[in-house]
């Protein structure tokens, strides 16, 4: 018997919380198991951002929270390697670091979801926030890093110095 299909309005609801979750982690320098817990307790069908795509996939929002500083390390390393020689990480907007590191996370440790769907979600996502060329930037820096992390996905063999957690 197969697994349920998940809610795809449910996983973009969650998606944009936890960009929002990731970035107010940022910003204060509270743990993820505070800020998870706050969004679920006050903010999960009160904004009118959230409510505009309904109700969030609680546990997927809880792992892309919790994953993403548990693995920042080498999130933070991965991404590093798709952006250009002359940038850092710490000079990219915290929003869009938000939205690169949770893409990140998606690429690296949730083989469950397609390499489309993550890119296009999270290009999607930097839309609400951006009306520049960073939304264009997400699509570059993930697409990258799809063929560095999931390249049997796009039918290439994986390069010889990818690790996985």
């Amino acid at each position: 018997m197969n697994a349920p299909k998940p809610d795809a309005a449910a996983r973009r609801a969650a998606r944009l919380a936890a960009v929002q979750a990731l970035y107010q982690m940022e910003l204060t320098g509270e743990d993820a198991g505070t800020v998870a817990a706050e969004f679920v307790a006050y903010r999960f069908g009160r904004e009118p951002e959230q409510l505009a795509l309904g109700e969030p996939d609680q546990a997927f929002f809880a792992d892309v929270v919790r994953g993403v500083p548990h693995h920042q390390a080498e999130i933070d390393a991965a991404i590093t390697e798709c952006l250009a020689s002359d940038w850092r990480l710490s000079r990219v907007d915290s929003i869009l670091r938000a939205i690169l590191r949770a893409g990140a996370y998606e690429l690296i440790a949730r083989a469950d979801v397609p390499v489309k769907v993550i890119i296009d979600e999270y290009v999607e996502l930097s839309h609400a926030f951006f009306s520049g060329e960073e939304p264009a930037f997400v699509n570059a820096a993930l697409d990258k890093l799809a063929h560095r992390k999931r390249a049997a996905e796009f039918g290439e063999p994986p390069p010889d110095d990818e690790v996985r957690f």
